[in-house]
């Protein structure tokens, strides 16, 4: 799938920033492919599955190529055959709109 959020750049919180909340959170989720699912209004998740460990650890790679680009980085579990991926922006202990836009970049890997 590709979409808007795809295409945008990450962008550095700047101080003072809040973490997205409620009705802003909705806005962005509805925005992104199926399979995320928002954490306690704190983090994203999805779990992508794989054949095997080989095509788990190259879509790994990817998706390191892509958070070093942006420099927004999430956490990553790696196991066979399936990879979870997290985001939150640790500078305001929430979501922000890079998150979402991470996670829409996520989805483009093929």
């Amino acid at each position: 799938m590709d979409n808007e959020l795809s295409h945008k750049t990450c962008i550095p919180c700047s101080k003072g920033t809040t973490a997205l909340k409620g009705e802003q959170l909705h806005h962005y989720h509805e925005k992104l492919e199926g399979g995320w699912h928002i954490v306690e209004e704190h983090h994203l998740e999805k779990t992508y599955p794989f054949r095997d460990f080989a095509d788990a650890l190259a879509f790994v790679n990817k998706v390191g190529e892509i958070a070093e680009k942006e420099g927004h980085h999430p956490d990553i579990h790696l196991s066979y055959g399936r990879v979870k991926i997290q985001f939150w922006t640790h500078k305001i202990d929430g979501l922000s709109e890079s998150d979402f836009i991470l996670a829409a970049k996520c989805d483009t890997i093929k």
